[in-house]
This record gives structure tokens, sequence and C-alpha cells, in this order.
């Protein structure tokens, strides 16, 4: 073998070793976090030095709730809006991601993820907003350690409290507080629903919480809410 072979193949085994590493080092993060509720995501992070760009005093609003202190509404709220199989798939729902790629060639343009709860928890923890291969890659052998590693109910447990619900607001309790000023313990169905209507896009529905669209997503929402099984 020529040296440049050699070369190659000593790169080669080192990236693959690092990469390894970098997994090894997920998987701890995601092992302590089953115990020990995470205090910031990579999420918080990218927004929070947004926010600082514009005030280097910024704080973000957020605050740890219990899962049996957070209001069953607002559970299956979130379930019937964002992954209605969520107690059955093992971190995929393979039939919403295949309606997804329908939806989105039909339309030219993404308008449908098929993401599930997991996926969206792995993403929020660990990565980018980007739509890179790469990133959806890690994104899926994230979610594979979340669902190997924690409960069904310890994956809503941190979604619930970690997921951006508005401009530099994380988590249902802070999103309670900032919409309607009470406890996420004392959420209704109606304000539930509205709520999860608000996830895929928080921080327009921040600026616009009147808009058309929110509405006809609460009721839809709200319809869908008495079949969600929650963990």
């Amino acid at each position: 073998m020529s040296r440049l072979g050699v070369w190659l193949k000593r790169v080669l085994v080192g990236l693959l070793a690092l990469l390894l590493l970098y997994q090894f080092w997920l998987f701890g993060w995601v092992l302590w976090w089953n115990w020990v509720n995470p205090d910031s995501t990579r999420f918080m992070s990218i927004r929070l030095a947004e926010l600082r760009v514009k005030d280097p005093q910024a704080q973000l609003q957020k605050r740890w709730l219990a899962y049996q202190n957070i209001s069953g509404n607002l559970k299956r709220a979130i379930i019937a809006a964002e992954d209605a199989k969520f107690v059955d798939h093992e971190g995929f729902d393979w039939e919403g991601i295949q309606n997804a790629i329908e939806k989105n060639q039909k339309q030219g343009r993404i308008v449908a993820g098929g993401s599930t709860i997991s996926q969206q928890l792995a993403k929020n923890l660990f990565l980018t907003p980007s739509k890179t291969p790469w990133r959806k890659a890690e994104e899926a052998v994230i979610t594979l350690m979340l669902e190997t590693v924690w409960s069904k109910q310890r994956i809503l447990e941190v979604y619930l409290n970690v997921i951006e619900w508005g401009n530099g607001v994380f988590g249902a309790e802070a999103a309670a507080r900032h919409y309607y000023g009470i406890s996420a313990a004392q959420i209704s169905a109606e304000q539930a629903a509205r709520l999860a209507g608000m996830v895929p896009s928080p921080r327009f529905y921040d600026r616009n919480r009147n808009a058309p669209g929110l509405a006809r997503k609460t009721a839809i929402i709200l319809a869908r809410m008495r079949s969600a099984d929650v963990p």
C-alpha cells in the first residue's frame, strides 16, 4: 500500500473513532438526563445567543414542572397535535413519514414533517434546526437512544419542559404563564389545544396570537384530544 493509501486509512479510522466517541458522549447525556432534569438544550443555547445579539442581558423564560403537575389537558393536546401514535411506536411513525413525503411531493415544497415527539426531542436536546442529511441521521440515532433508555412518560415530560413556545419561552410552565398568567397545572382543554397548535411556529404565534389559522388548528386539536393516549 502506498504512503497516501496508509495516510488515508489512518485518517478514516481516526474519523470513525471520533464519530464513535461522539455517540458515546451523546449516550452518556441520555443516561444522565433519564434521572436528572436537563437545565438547558442546544435549541435553548441557540435562541439565547440570538436574543443576546439585540440585548446582552436577555434571559430565557423557563421553569421545570414535574410530569404529574402538568395538566392532563396539555398532555392530550400535544399528543393529538404532534404524535397520535406516541405510546405505540418505537420512535418513528413510518406511516406518518410516508404521508408527509407524499404531501411534500404533491405541493412541491416542505409542508409536512412527520417527525414524532421522540424525534423532535432528540433534535431539541442536541442538534440544530438545519435540515441536512447528517442532522437527520444523527436525530434518528439519538431517537433510538431515547426510546431505549427512557420511558414514554419521561420522553413526554422532558419534551413538555424544553420545547419552544414563544420568543425565548421554553416549556409548558413558562408558556402557560406567558400566555395565560397561570400554571401549566391549571390549563383548560381549550387553552391546551391552543398551545399545542402553536408548537410548529411558536415565535410566529407569539407575535400573532389571533391568527385565523391558529383558531382552526385549536378546534381540530380539541376534537382529537378525547382519543389521545397519554403515558
